[in-house]
């Protein structure tokens, strides 16, 4: 159903790939949009369990996407320093392909918004994360993307690299 990588050798090993999730602020969830265009939306998650979370309002161009087909890729660059030199950039990035859902169960949703709040405000106490979530939990959507394949590339100059 998914295409292998061409270029195999730079492909990120799925420890390498989590890693990246799990320490990447921000990426880009990508959704079929209104008339078919394409829509690709920078967002901040949370990579928890093996799933990816996001946040949303509870109306607008992305959820109303989601709802439509749940179809969805979300892209983490975890490194992109260009090169002018070698006419090049060292890149590693993380590609997911998967279904998104809306979480509507509310344990489900709680949980959900308590680990995106926690990896963004590491500092905060429990109960604050939860007297934020309460705040906001009448106009609070959270989504979840259940992975079906997982891939990462890098240049190939940072291929092998300690640290990986």
């Amino acid at each position: 159903m998914f295409r292998p990588m061409r270029r195999n050798k730079q492909a990120l090993s799925p420890a390498q790939c989590e890693a990246v999730l799990a320490r990447g602020s921000s990426g880009v969830l990508a959704v079929s949009g209104d008339d078919g265009y394409p829509y690709a939306v920078p967002l901040s998650y949370v990579y928890a369990g093996g799933r990816l979370y996001f946040h949303c309002a509870a109306a607008g161009h992305k959820l109303d996407a989601v709802r439509r087909c749940p179809k969805a890729s979300f892209c983490v660059i975890d490194q992109d320093r260009v090169v002018p030199e070698e006419y090049t950039t060292y890149f590693r990035s993380v590609i997911v392909f998967g279904q998104v859902r809306e979480l509507t169960d509310a344990a489900e949703k709680r949980a959900a918004v308590l680990q995106l709040s926690r990896k963004y405000v590491p500092n905060a106490s429990d109960s604050a994360h939860s007297a934020e979530a309460d705040r906001f939990w009448a106009s609070l959507c959270m989504l979840e993307l259940v992975p079906e394949q997982i891939t990462g590339k890098q240049a190939k100059e940072l291929a092998g690299a300690a640290g990986d």
